[in-house]
């Protein structure tokens, strides 16, 4: 694969600018994530959520869909607006943001709705948060996702976040990975970071995972599965690779 420039010892941009860079490409190019939600995993009723960097709300979309009692955060208050946004309409779409019946006249309540009708502001609560300091007290979620979000960080601070996602799960808690692979079609541009994650213009990086690195990652969990999702997509009367590495976690009792 073609591998762009390593950065200089002096041009390492740090932490803070490639957050800002995150707010100037929400700020200049809006809803930057968009066709369909991801197909999510089957939950239990009921079950508390949690999605690492929801960004525009791309997936959230879908997960509104499902009886849960969903928390997203992301670190760009820019992506924070416009995933409120998103999920404002996806709400308005499915009749959710009426709010829940007053009891204090004495009048009985409606019978409660099914959990995937409940009122948006009793089951979704988005957060301005970082993913290396969860906002979250242990063993507070069933269920992590963790889509296309730690390959935006270092690679420190992607220790820094699998570890804080380990921490806020239950016992029995899944977590559910996907980012980039090294085969992908974008591996190599930009300028080389670190090894194998790339800066490009907008000042974003991106770093591609191989199958090893994701169980390293979450070494603390237990592996249900791993795998390399491949696809070839056309652009420009030209063929390319898609790459995605793909996982689910369980966090054992005790």
């Amino acid at each position: 694969m073609p591998q762009g420039p390593r950065a200089r010892s002096g041009d390492e941009g740090g932490r803070r600018e490639e957050l800002l860079a995150w707010g100037r490409e929400y700020r200049d190019k809006g809803r930057i994530w968009r066709g369909a939600p991801r197909r999510l995993p089957p939950l239990p009723e009921g079950a508390r959520v949690l999605e690492l960097g929801c960004g525009n709300g791309k997936t959230l979309q879908g997960m509104l869909g499902r009886p849960w009692r969903v928390a997203a955060v992301d670190v760009s208050p820019q992506a924070l607006r416009l995933g409120r946004g998103l999920a404002e309409e996806t709400g308005r779409r499915r009749g959710l943001l009426r709010p829940e019946p007053s009891t204090s006249s004495g009048v009985r309540p409606p019978p409660a709705p099914p959990a995937d009708r409940v009122p948006l502001a009793n089951r979704l609560e988005l957060v301005s948060a970082d993913a290396v300091h969860l906002p979250f007290r242990d063993s507070s979620f069933d269920a992590v996702f963790a889509f296309h979000v730690l390959g935006h960080l270092r690679e420190g601070d992607r220790i820094k976040a699998a570890r804080e996602a380990a921490r806020v799960l239950k016992a029995k808690g899944r977590l559910f990975f996907i980012e980039f692979g090294v085969e992908d079609m974008r591996a190599g541009e930009g300028v080389e970071v670190e090894e194998m994650t790339f800066r490009r213009g907008g000042g974003v990086i991106t770093h591609y995972f191989t199958e090893a690195e994701g169980l390293e990652l979450f070494d603390m969990l237990r592996p249900v599965y791993i795998l390399t999702d491949r696809r070839v997509t056309r652009i420009m009367g030209r063929d390319h690779l898609r790459s995605e590495v793909e996982a689910e976690f369980i966090k054992e009792e005790g």
